[in-house]
């Protein structure tokens, strides 16, 4: 498979696959089935929030 990056998407992803310790291959079924986890969610009305370590912010995940 061939994928067409940007040069910031493209450093976004090596930045990652480097902090994280994972290939791209890795690095990109991760980001598949978190995607494929939160659309079913969101496909059922469902909310998905982010809320930080402390509980002080809580943020709604918005999805284009």
């Amino acid at each position: 498979m061939t994928l067409n990056l940007t040069e910031a998407e493209m450093d976004a992803l090596e930045a990652l696959c480097e902090t994280k310790g994972l290939s791209k291959t890795a690095l990109v079924r991760q980001a598949l089935r978190l995607y494929k986890s939160v659309d079913e969610r969101m496909s059922r009305g469902d909310k998905v929030f982010v809320e930080s370590a402390d509980k002080t912010d809580k943020a709604e995940l918005m999805v284009l």
